[in-house]
């Protein structure tokens, strides 16, 4: 479906949006933005940096904006107001785009040295960052820090797509395009009362998932043959904690029950930690009665040993072969449970996937079931990006194309919270 600005007109009008530009290649894009921000009635001023300048015009920007460039921090048109303070208390939301390394690593340092960190400085509204950059860079760790800091501290990251780059490379990185970016501005300014503490690194959310409890499952399961060896399965753990990430910036109260990940803890939520399936189903059954939405993003192992060793099992005494059993099937286990959530399963499958995700939907007795393709390349569950077909308990279906993991649980919270009817879906 064609985007159109103007169907959003009345929400719009008289919201007051600054939009940074910073220095990178996707700087073209940005006009694009601001022209359907001001279709759709916001009032714009931009802040641009010098290196921000060399990718685009004064003039386009300002024709686009109706508006002056904000460029220095002492321009020789000196006027009365303080121009940082004035623009800072003048807006709604504040975006940058496109953010590069270099002004992610300035922001989450705390340097405020031009127009447009100073102006950010002095900003205490809702903050969203496009980022955009060469995939090394973006995947490099200190930017990954950076974009941490900045989560932990309330800013929205408007994740980048995976596609081809200036330079000739393809990976993630590619910056939003500007009808997404304008999909999450009216997502932001939708949530009445989002907003950055910056006093403590924390934030407030009110949004469709306020008042609501959501429990996620994420990772591995690992089933022991003896101390030291186990048997378990290749996921990362990163579908569930940016499911859990996302409940949270919707204003849910989460709990995320994870299996042996390298992830980080995400911040704001809380996390038990499990080893087994057993130890999985135990903690999902003493969570379920007091959730209102249940996403089984986790791998349980399908079969675990018949005997377990205490002692390392030596390799000149080791077995030729493992005696396996089944392990609990946590989806059906649930389902003869009394509770009254919303329960959203996942099928990882090599083959008819539609169908077999299908059965496994109406088997479980699930309400939306995630159906993932295997062994297809940029999707699956230790890479960072996705395939997904979405499956309702109506028979819909949703398919979607290859996305960043982050990207896909925006969209299968937003199809939960409509089928819940929580709220608008915006995608």
């Amino acid at each position: 479906m064609t985007l159109n600005p103007e169907d959003h007109k009345e929400f719009l009008t008289g919201k007051h949006i600054a939009i940074g530009i910073t220095g990178g290649i996707a700087a073209y894009k940005t006009p694009l933005l601001i022209r359907l921000l001001r279709r759709a009635g916001a009032d714009v001023r931009v802040i641009a940096t010098e290196s921000a300048l060399k990718f685009t015009t004064r003039w386009t920007l300002e024709t686009l904006s109706e508006n002056p460039l904000e460029t220095e921090m002492f321009p020789e048109d000196s006027q009365a107001e303080t121009r940082h303070i004035s623009t800072a208390t003048w807006a709604d939301l504040f975006l940058i785009v496109p953010a590069t390394a270099n002004i992610i690593g300035k922001i989450a340092s705390g340097i405020s040295d031009d127009a447009l960190t100073t102006t950010l400085c002095a900003y205490t509204g809702p903050v969203a960052l496009a980022p955009a950059m060469n995939t090394n860079m973006y995947e490099n760790p200190i930017t990954k820090k950076n974009l941490g800091t900045l989560r932990e501290v309330g800013y929205r990251i408007i994740d980048p797509d995976s596609g081809e780059m200036a330079c000739h490379t393809f990976g993630v990185g590619r910056m939003a395009e500007p009808e997404r970016i304008f999909e999450e501005v009216l997502e932001i300014l939708r949530a009445p009362e989002t907003h950055r503490n910056d006093s403590a690194a924390a934030t407030t959310l009110v949004g469709p998932l306020a008042g609501k409890k959501v429990l996620v499952t994420a990772g591995p399961c690992r089933e022991p043959i003896d101390s030291v060896r186990f048997i378990s399965n290749r996921s990362s753990g990163k579908m569930g904690y940016a499911l859990a990430e996302q409940a949270l910036a919707l204003g849910a109260e989460v709990t995320l029950i994870s299996g042996p990940t390298a992830l980080e803890k995400p911040a704001g939520v809380k996390t038990i930690r499990i080893e087994t399936t057993q130890e999985l189903l135990e903690k999902v059954i003493e969570n379920i009665a007091t959730s209102n939405i249940l996403i089984m993003a986790a791998a349980p192992a399908d079969f675990t040993t018949l005997e377990y060793s205490e002692q390392k099992i030596k390799k000149g005494s080791s077995p030729k072969s493992l005696n396996l059993k089944p392990t609990p099937d946590i989806l059906k286990e649930v389902s003869k449970v009394d509770h009254s959530a919303f329960v959203v399963g996942f099928a990882l499958e090599s083959e008819n996937l539609v169908e077999n995700a299908r059965r496994k939907l109406r088997d479980k007795k699930l309400d939306m079931i995630v159906a993932n393709p295997a062994g297809e390349s940029g999707a699956g569950p230790d890479s960072p990006t996705n395939r997904a077909v979405l499956i309702e308990k109506s028979g819909e279906t949703t398919e979607l194309s290859r996305m960043e993991k982050t990207r896909l649980a925006q969209i299968i919270l937003e199809k939960t919270i409509a089928l819940c009817g929580l709220g608008a879906q915006t995608t």
